[in-house]
């Protein structure tokens, strides 16, 4: 049996054609799947007889929400959706004054190993399909309210499952689908530089963030395993690369840890660093995980290190914190419900 949500139009068209019927059924069908329609017999506008083939050779996938919580202080929604051989994902709804915004898993699980992140704890076992990526869009959309931005920043690393998230993009960007507008979407990478390339020379106009957090080789060595086998020189040259490639900015994601990398001294080393480029830096008061144990930094410091940055020319922001009452952070939730400590 095949997913049709899994394919992107031009790779439905191509179905049809080789099943025998006519290239524009695909644009119906595909209309359908993102008015979220399961069921074939539910497609009024397809003749009886192609609606009893697909029933036999296709289907179109979906997820069981598990778990919802909702944020008391500011309406963010956390997820828990149920694949279908019983991992368990999440993906949260956040409300901003521009919109609705979508973050999705990626994976289920994450290789990365960054010494502050939950959904790391366990190590990776598998990636997502493009198909299980959208129903976390979808689920949200119907459920939250229209979703109008998406990032890719839950559980995993999305250039470490490349071909599919760059499938996942296209589908929603599509506008016979869900439509989402190219520079709504954003993926964060902790520094797979490789890939980094490829992203670039794709030329999409997606989003690109770089979970760097640390501005010295010493440092990121010990918070981001990944950096000793992409060191920052490399990873700085690649995002030149993307820049100078696609005339668009790159923006830092830096969560700010109490003492270990929020000291003046290495604001001013991370200035040091990207000065010139053209980039934001989005700073992130730190979630605390049981497992881990790293405290956020104080407001008066967040304040001090962006002040910092901000004389050196550098754009800045603090990210609010959504969603505390309900453990937002990626891999918390997940980790709890698995553990039977969230029911």
């Amino acid at each position: 049996m095949i997913d049709l949500k899994n394919m992107t139009l031009d790779e439905l068209e191509k179905f049809f054609i080789n099943i025998g019927e006519s290239k524009y059924r695909a644009k119906q069908v595909f209309r359908w799947i993102y008015r979220g329609v399961y069921n074939f017999k539910d497609m009024s506008d397809l003749k009886k007889e192609l609606r009893s083939k697909l029933n036999d050779i296709a289907y179109i996938s979906s997820l069981k929400v598990v778990k919802k919580m909702v944020s008391n202080i500011d309406e963010t929604t956390k997820y828990l959706f149920l694949l279908n051989d019983d991992n368990i994902i999440e993906g949260v709804a956040m409300k901003y004054n521009f919109g609705n915004t979508s973050c999705i898993s990626t994976q289920v699980g994450c290789n990365m190993k960054c010494s502050f992140c939950a959904s790391t704890i366990e190590g990776k076992v598998r990636n997502l399909k493009a198909s299980e990526m959208i129903n976390e869009v979808l689920i949200m959309n119907n459920e939250y309210g229209k979703i109008s931005n998406i990032v890719l920043m839950g559980s995993g690393e999305p250039f470490d499952n490349y071909e599919e998230v760059m499938k996942f993009i296209k589908i929603v960007n599509n506008p016979f689908g869900m439509g989402i507008g190219i520079r709504h979407i954003t993926i964060s990478t902790c520094g797979i530089v490789p890939k980094i390339y490829n992203f670039a020379d794709e030329n999409l106009g997606v989003n690109l963030s770089i979970s760097l957090h640390a501005p010295t080789n010493e440092l990121r060595n010990k918070l981001m395993p990944i950096n000793k086998v992409y060191p920052i020189e490399d990873l700085m040259d690649a995002c030149k690369y993307y820049i100078n490639k696609t005339h668009r900015r790159v923006t830092f994601e830096y969560s700010l840890i109490k003492g270990v990398n929020d000291s003046i001294e290495i604001c001013k080393k991370l200035t040091d660093l990207l000065k010139g480029l053209l980039c934001h830096v989005n700073l992130i008061p730190i979630n605390y995980v049981d497992e881990i144990g790293f405290k956020k930094t104080d407001n008066n410091t967040i304040m001090i290190f962006k002040n910092i940055l901000e004389r050196a020319g550098i754009t800045c922001t603090v990210r609010r914190e959504l969603g505390s009452d309900i453990e937002a952070a990626c891999g918390q939730l997940r980790r709890k419900y698995m553990a039977g400590r969230v029911k």
